[in-house]
């Protein structure tokens, strides 16, 4: 053990950038007297990708930037100054780490190849006798806890769900003391703005369906009055496919994507509701829905870079299309779907989709104009707030037929709207907007 009357740790924080029930800062600050924290806007991340898409658009580069000033701010009554640069990680941590005496760095588990790449270039460019210590921290079942490897990961989610449920357990919440300030400490480093980023200023859509701001405190505001305030949760399996307003669906996506909830707080909390108020098919599906979100982190972790090839992990061979003109086409909403080009619109607009969207133009992408599924889900990448490399690769492959779907199924657009948009409702709403 480190002593820790003498050591001072460093909480890297990526996808995790939360104060409650973060496992990497609750273990920093139990095993050492002092801790800072760093976080790094990664140039690379606002670079223009192999499909021509700016890799974090303008939507999530708000939403991480107000994510980061409240972590910031709920950090320091843990006496835990919070570093920030727009520099590569292996440049800053590798300066912080030097200037600090840093002893062991903490930091939460990633295993796609970017993220990977990332992790092995700070490495190298650390003191040797620095500790790096990385743990899974993302799930709602824990790996250590499903009592299966990688490898035996189902390909069908159902089987996958049976199995959790039935052999593990979701783990308490990692409670998170305070550490002992440094002394004189000084942090010249600052949030960068949009600008700084390389984007305008903006104002949040009047018709968004996710009008919320960043960071862990509006989360748990959001959980609490969706749970608690207006109860929304007794109602979610009726209303999760909904497509218009605030309250259809549970919004905790992107919180959950970078972080600033976890999936345990969220699960224990539908749990507390239950207790307080009713248990009913509503509150049993928003977990079903957090298993589906664990589901694709495995499939990713069993697979590796499969996930991000065109054949998908199926190895499928389809001759998908790359034309550009389609392509535009697409994102700009004018297909012949006015179901299509609405929830297009949307996602141009706000950076959101309903579930129900996402499904639906991914299937028309890939299943009528037949292009290469990866551009769209580059498309997505770029532009959703709540973007999540395991659930947004792993969905695209799912309804491209190059996935985890047994049946590969196509969903008929028309039909489709007149189920879940009879009366012209949402279409109306985006085919007669303009950009904002």
């Amino acid at each position: 053990m480190q002593n820790k009357q003498n050591s001072t740790a460093l909480v890297w924080f990526r996808n995790n950038l939360r104060v409650q029930d973060n496992q990497s800062l609750s273990e920093a600050i139990s095993l050492h007297k002092h801790v800072i924290a760093v976080y790094c806007f990664d140039p690379e991340q606002f670079e223009i990708s192999d499909f021509g898409f700016k890799k974090t658009e303008k939507f999530r580069a708000k939403f991480l930037i107000e994510t980061v000033q409240n972590l910031k701010d709920n950090l320091r009554p843990l006496n835990v100054e919070l570093f920030v640069y727009t520099t590569a990680p292996k440049t800053a941590l590798s300066e912080i780490a030097t200037s600090f005496n840093i002893s062991a760095i903490y930091l939460q588990k990633e295993w796609t190849f970017e993220e990977v790449q990332v992790s092995k270039e700070v490495r190298a460019a650390l003191p040797k006798d620095v500790m790096f210590k990385a743990c899974f921290d993302q799930f709602l079942y824990h790996p250590e806890d499903i009592n299966m490897s990688f490898d035996d990961v189902p390909q069908v989610f159902t089987n996958f769900r049976k199995h959790v449920e039935k052999q593990a357990k979701i783990r308490p919440f990692s409670k998170t003391d305070s550490a002992t300030a440094l002394n004189n400490i000084t942090n010249s480093t600052t949030i960068p703005s949009l600008n700084d980023l390389g984007f305008e200023e903006f104002k949040t859509h009047p018709n968004s369906a996710f009008p919320f701001n960043g960071g862990e405190s509006s989360a748990l505001q959001r959980l609490h009055h969706y749970f608690f305030e207006t109860k929304k949760l007794g109602y979610y399996k009726k209303t999760r496919n909904g497509l218009v307003g605030t309250d259809y669906s549970s919004k905790f996506s992107p919180w959950l994507a970078n972080g600033s909830i976890s999936a345990r707080t969220i699960y224990w909390q539908v749990k507390e509701f239950e207790s307080q108020h009713f248990k009913n098919q509503s509150t049993y599906w928003l977990i079903f829905e957090l298993i589906w979100r664990d589901y694709f982190k495995y499939i990713s972790l069993k697979h590796g870079n499969a996930i991000f090839k065109m054949g998908g992990i199926l190895q499928k061979d389809y001759s998908w299309k790359t034309d550009a003109d389609l392509v535009k086409r697409w994102t700009n909403g004018e297909t012949s779907s006015d179901f299509v080009n609405a929830n297009m619109l949307e996602i141009k607009n706000t950076g959101w989709m309903s579930n129900r969207g996402r499904q639906n133009v991914a299937s028309y992408f890939s299943k009528d104009l037949l292009l290469d599924w990866r551009i769209g889900a580059a498309y997505f990448e770029s532009m959703l707030i709540d973007y999540d490399v395991h659930s947004n690769y792993g969905n695209w492959m799912y309804v491209s037929g190059v996935g985890n779907d047994p049946r590969d199924r196509k969903f008929n657009t028309e039909r489709q709207a007149k189920h879940y948009d009879a009366s012209g409702k949402f279409q109306n709403l985006w085919l007669q907007t303009t950009l904002f």
